[in-house]
């Protein structure tokens, strides 16, 4: 392979206002309660999940919200251990003032870790469950929890750690449903910070 002249690129100065982008996410197709639920499920095969340490300030959570468009955190450790979930409807709630009043804190002393919901109370479906049900199914799911969120899971098998033991199974976040998506997805118009029962409502409306 004979050598090759590489000549350095022009370099400038980047300057005042620049911006950056981001990756446009395809326009979500129109769906009907009677499409597959996965069409209106984030996948996170696909799509990185928005992360925050439980030590974050809480008025971290809500700015990288807005900066990532999402209203819910996978709350994660450094070896990605999912702690918990905070969401939009955490950090509105009376939840934050509760607990600081009871632990002798000032709302803004808050870390996310103080007011996520831990792991183990947070509900979810089976992946194999939502594979073969319908948009229909997952709306009436939230409906019933009267949730804006649900979490979709899988499972990986991990070797055993000992001889003739069996894999180890490891529960693995694969999807979120997210109401204000399954709306837009339905063509219902959602305001931000919309009522959840009127929201459900409007889609029930709609799927009629």
């Amino acid at each position: 392979m004979e050598d090759r002249d590489y000549q350095p690129l022009p370099i400038r100065e980047l300057g005042a206002n620049a911006g950056f982008r981001r990756p446009l996410a395809p326009a979500a197709p129109r769906v009907t309660p009677e499409a597959p639920a996965v069409q209106v499920m984030t996948d996170l095969a696909r799509v990185s999940p928005a992360t925050i340490r439980a030590q974050a300030p809480l008025a971290g959570a809500n700015q990288f919200m807005i900066t990532r468009g999402v209203r819910l955190l996978l709350v994660t450790d450094e070896q990605e251990n999912v702690l918990g979930v905070i969401t939009a409807s955490d950090l509105l709630s009376e939840r934050p003032m509760r607990v600081a009043i009871d632990r002798g804190l000032r709302r803004d002393e808050l870390t996310v870790g103080d007011v996520m919901v831990p792991a183990e109370q947070v509900e979810v479906m089976d992946y194999a469950d939502v594979a073969a049900a319908r948009v229909g199914h997952v709306f009436q799911t939230l409906r019933r929890t009267g949730r804006q969120h649900a979490l979709v899971v899988d499972f990986d098998e991990q070797p055993a750690r000992r001889p003739l033991e069996p894999p180890i199974r490891r529960t693995m976040v694969r999807g979120i449903f997210s109401l204000s998506q399954i709306a837009r997805q339905i063509g219902v118009p959602v305001e931000p910070g919309a009522d959840v029962a009127r929201t459900f409502a409007q889609i029930e409306t709609a799927i009629k």
